[in-house]
Parts: C-alpha cells; structure tokens; sequence
C-alpha cells in the first residue's frame, strides 16, 4: 500500500472514523494534542531533545543516524500498539486498517513512522504539514461568524444547568465551562478535574465549533478568562457582540442554589477561594464571610458572596456593546433548569 498525503480539511473528515496516532513525544502529546488522538511517540522527550541538538549541532544525517537507534528497537512494540487500539475501537472484531499518522511539521517522525506501518500492511495518512497546520486551522475558527445566543443572569441562576436542558432539547449548545473544567468564579475548581492546556482548550473548543457552523448556538455568557483558560479573543470579541438572553431570578432563591452546590464542599477549600478574591471583596468583607463560614453559616457567608458577584456582573453587562439593545431580561421565579429554559426564544 502507498502512503497517501493529506491536507488537514481531509485530516479533519478523516480522523471521524480512522484512528489518529500521534507520534510526537510524551511530552508534546500530554501538552495538547489533537483530540481523540492516541499516543505512540517514536521518541521519548529526552531522545527528541538529544537528536534535535545533533540536528543544529551535526546536521541531519548524523541526527538521523541517533534516531534510528532510538526506533529500531521499538518497532515491533509500536506496531503492537497500533494493533491493540484498532482491536480496541473494533471491540476485538475485525475492521479497516486504515490510520493516520502525524507529528508536529509532517516531517521525519511521521515518515518513519508511517514508512513502518505501510510496510506492515496498514493503509497509512499522513498529516501534510502535521499537527502545526492543524493548530493553524485552530486558530483561524475563532475568527469565522456564528449565530451564537448568549444566556446571562447573576451568579447563581443556574445558567449551566439550562445549558444542558437546551442540549436535551435538541438546542445546539457550546458548554465552555465543561471544556475548561471550571465554573468561572473564584469557587469554580471546586469539584472539578483539572483544567486541559490553553492549547487543548482551544483544540476541543475550535473543533466542536466547526462542527456546529451554521446551527444556532447557546453559549453561557462568561468573563473571557475562565479558570486559568482563555475564551479566544476574537471568539469572545463575537460573544460581547450577541444578543444577551438574562435569566431575572430573585437574589434568595439564587442564593439558595449558591448555597446547595457550593456549600457541600470542604470548608478550608472555600476559605481559600474567598481569600483569592480579596482585594476586589475587600478585607473586611472577606473577614465577615470567613468568619460566617467558620460559624457554620453558610447562608450569611454566601449573601456576601453573592452580592459581590451581583455587582461584577453588572459592571460586565455595562461594558458590552449597545447593553441597551442587546439584553432581554426574563423574569423567572426561581432556578428550575427546564421552565427557565422553556422561557427562551426558539
């Protein structure tokens, strides 16, 4: 079989049925990869930066030598690798032998690699211009159009929950806190896993938006900053530029859905949290809530919280474009995901 070369529009069609290997280092992969994308690296990242130094420092057949004592004794196990996941995908039936085989330019990694394969018997892609182009295609998603919808309300209306409930009704929705593994606030780690890469973030954000390109999306009105991720700049210049859908939920019953998630969390990690938040609170504000906290009153301790979010999101609807024009306001009566979703435009 011939290697066959591919651009990454086809990359992209492709890699929904064919099983993505990624030969970079473990190094390279765990920073941000394509997603789905399974590992199999020809170098480990200490061989990657002793060949690359030969590379500037000897040049490339002295480089390519060093690499081909690396690889020859990790052929046989590479080629286990792959067969193991195509049995995997194929829940051990027999399937395609079809792969697509990547690094980061589309240069001597991804050709060894493949070389290998395709000599074994699969039918094997490679990445023109390897995972740098893809990132290219990344990039250049934040700045296409979308029909994007934005809800908004105060801390505490369960904006994430109707999110959901849009999902279940058929709604195309983007949930950004979901991909960045972080509610938004200072409390937003809490319970959650940890947070990808900037670069993984964008990976899974730009993909799902291709996917999407042309539907109406529902996304959570967010600070650009979530966690300590980015929302892309120009994606988030779009968001402040959309219509803004704010859910109108009276302060006790936000503060009541406040207190139930992020009240079962353990006190010393909420402590923390407000001490991050410190210098915008206010020390004394700060030393009210620790102290209602340390009380066990968790009401008290929120009602301060939540007032002080109140506030920045305010500031945040103030400094959008045409705030005037672009929010409409929907009275609900309290926090319930499906009759506050139901109240939304189709």
């Amino acid at each position: 079989m011939a290697i066959k070369k591919i651009s990454v529009d086809t990359f992209l069609e492709l890699a929904k049925s064919t099983p993505v290997f990624d030969v970079r280092s473990p190094g390279e992969f765990i920073h941000a990869s394509f997603p789905g994308a399974h590992s199999l690296p020809l170098f480990s990242d200490e061989e990657r930066k002793i060949v690359g130094t030969l590379y500037k420092q000897q040049g490339r057949q002295r480089a390519i030598k060093a690499g081909l004592d690396y690889f020859a004794p990790k052929m046989n196990t590479m080629i286990d690798e792959v067969e193991r996941v195509i049995r995997k995908l194929n829940n051990n039936n027999e399937g395609p032998n079809s792969i697509i085989v990547h690094c980061w330019r589309g240069g001597m990694r991804s050709a060894g690699v493949a070389w290998l394969l395709d000599l074994y018997g699969f039918q094997v892609y490679t990445l023109v211009g390897g995972y740098k182009s893809f990132r290219r295609w990344v990039l250049s998603q934040f700045d296409e159009e979308y029909d994007i919808r934005i809800l908004g309300g105060f801390t505490g209306s369960a904006k994430t929950d109707v999110i959901h409930f849009l999902q279940q009704q058929n709604k195309h929705i983007i949930d950004l806190e979901g991909l960045a593994s972080h509610k938004g606030s200072a409390f937003g780690a809490l319970g959650q896993p940890p947070q990808p890469t900037q670069e993984m973030f964008e990976n899974k954000l730009a993909l799902i938006l291709s996917e999407k390109r042309g539907k109406q999306l529902w996304l959570e009105d967010e600070s650009q900053r979530i966690g300590r991720l980015n929302i892309p700049h120009a994606l988030w210049n779009t968001m402040r530029k959309k219509p803004v859908y704010f859910l109108d939920i009276p302060f006790e019953k936000r503060l009541e859905y406040i207190v139930k998630t992020y009240g079962v969390h353990e006190r010393e990690k909420l402590i923390e949290a407000i001490m991050r938040i410190e210098r915008k609170l206010g020390g004394m504000e700060m030393k009210n809530a620790i102290r209602f906290l340390s009380e066990g009153d968790t009401t008290s301790c929120f009602r301060i919280l939540l007032n002080y979010y109140d506030k920045l999101y305010l500031k945040s609807l103030a400094n959008r474009e045409n705030p005037d024009l672009a929010v409409t306001k929907i009275s609900c009566e309290d926090t319930d995901p499906a009759q506050n979703g139901s109240r939304l435009p189709n």
